[in-house]
């Protein structure tokens, strides 16, 4: 069996991405046409992890506005002309799959940021990922309130993180 590796996302994996959604994300629904859009607004910042003919895994990310969270399952409509990060919506990876793979597609987001004039990473923990993130060079974010009204919907725990590329 071949090493899982992360390729562009595609329309046709939209079904594939929203069933590893669900069961990663069992309370965090999202449309399988939000996914979409954010594919289809960013390609460059949306992979699949793909082993053998299986997709194991995805991540999509997009460039945006730093402290400012797009709201779940909401439509972006546009990505904003004044972009000052690449917001990494979402990594999810399924169990099985899981060992080292986020770190390869948060290396190839900080590429992309790099070649597009952006000098950092954003992103929303969830689900007691903080830790992980930590390791990949994030550092959590004091939320004002606005920002804590936004993260409420992300669930308990979560948490606004940023990383600074100029600094790495």
């Amino acid at each position: 069996m071949s090493k899982p590796h992360w390729r562009p996302a595609r329309a046709s994996d939209i079904a594939a991405i929203d069933a590893i959604a669900a069961r990663i994300h069992p309370g965090l629904f999202e449309r399988p046409d939000v996914l979409a859009e954010k594919i289809r607004l960013c390609p460059d910042g949306c992979h699949v992890l793909a082993a053998e003919e299986a997709i194991v895994g995805y991540g999509l990310a997009h460039p945006w506005r730093q402290y400012q969270i797009p709201p779940l399952d909401g439509f972006l409509i546009r990505l904003p002309d004044d972009a000052d990060c690449l917001y990494v919506h979402d990594v999810a990876v399924l169990p099985g799959a899981r060992g080292g793979v986020a770190r390869a597609y948060i290396a190839t987001i900080e590429q992309l940021a790099r070649a597009s004039g952006i000098a950092a990473l954003a992103l929303v923990s969830v689900y007691a990922t903080q830790p992980l993130w930590e390791r990949l060079g994030f550092r959590a974010v004091t939320a004002d309130a606005e920002l804590r009204v936004k993260l409420a919907s992300y669930g308990d725990g979560a948490t606004y993180m940023l990383r600074d590329l100029a600094a790495t």
